[in-house]
């Protein structure tokens, strides 16, 4: 394996470790902009900006994943499937959860009911990342996968 080959492989996981900071760097931003926001405005024009920009980059890591980099890993890992059922599964909740906050947004709800949903996010996606990374991390040091990274990962 060339050197270029093996910079590409390992790319993968810095590339993977990469989004899940930025998305909580992400989520990070749209807390403050709740935070900015209370007493007086349920959902601020940041809250509203940010959390749909936080929502759509999550929702679009998680697509890619499912569409892309799971299969790949399923392919030249078979003993990664329960695995990666479970990381699939996450993603539904995370979803949810998702489309959830998404509704509270929408219809101004109170900042307390916010930060609620602001929390069920950060704290299923969090375990969902740090469980990923421990699974996956090593894996994608050497998987061999020819795909643009934004259709994998996202577009953050």
């Amino acid at each position: 394996m060339s050197e270029g080959e093996k910079a590409r492989l390992v790319a993968w996981s810095r590339e993977l470790r990469s989004v899940h900071d930025r998305l909580r760097q992400a989520l990070a931003v749209t807390r403050q902009a709740l935070a900015d926001g209370e007493p007086v405005e349920p959902a601020t024009r940041d809250l509203l900006l940010f959390c749909h920009g936080f929502c759509a980059a999550l929702t679009a890591h998680h697509a890619g994943e499912d569409r892309h980099l799971f299969p790949a890993i399923a392919e030249q890992y078979p003993q990664l499937r329960d695995t990666l059922h479970y990381l699939r599964q996450d993603h539904s909740m995370i979803a949810h959860l998702l489309a959830g906050l998404q509704a509270a947004v929408a219809r101004g709800a109170a900042p307390a009911e916010l930060h609620r949903h602001l929390e069920g996010v950060a704290a299923i996606m969090e375990s969902h990342f740090r469980y990923e990374e421990r699974q996956l991390l090593t894996v994608l040091e050497t998987l061999a996968l020819d795909a643009d990274p934004y259709a994998v990962l996202g577009p953050l």
